[in-house]
């Protein structure tokens, strides 16, 4: 479940992520999931969380509801549990470990980083190669 109300209140404070990450000691991608409700916020965040808002931990404190789903017998955390022995036609991504999940999105992120490292240096090569062109 999102974080709506921690998410309204930091966007209205105009915190970035970043730094409500840097000052609960979490990497920025690991904060994001926790807003979007795919990590849980323990106590103790909660209570960081308000402090850095500077908000009563009432006004952006909201409910996990997380429910055990049984699979293979092997406990599984989902939020988007059907009924046992029911076969669904969405795609089943609960099972991932977080530790994989949470590579491949920091691969993303770098993946991201080095396009636009190259989009700019591309742009350096386009600007310094056309006066040249020009002068042809």
């Amino acid at each position: 479940m999102q974080k709506e109300k921690l998410r309204v209140i930091r966007k209205q404070k105009g915190y970035t992520q970043q730094q409500v990450a840097d000052f609960i000691a979490t990497d920025v991608s690991n904060y994001s999931r926790k807003e979007s409700g795919d990590v849980r916020i323990v106590k103790d965040e909660w209570d960081k969380l308000a402090r850095f808002l500077n908000v009563p931990i009432e006004d952006i404190y909201e409910e996990e509801e997380a429910t055990v789903v049984v699979n293979n017998d092997h406990p599984v955390f989902n939020d988007r549990s059907s009924s046992a022995g029911v076969i669904t036609t969405q795609n089943n991504y609960d099972n991932i470990p977080g530790t994989i999940i949470e590579h491949l999105q920091n691969y993303i992120s770098l993946l991201k980083e080095e396009n636009e490292r190259l989009k700019e240096e591309l742009k350096g090569f386009q600007s310094s190669s056309s006066p040249s062109r020009a002068k042809k």
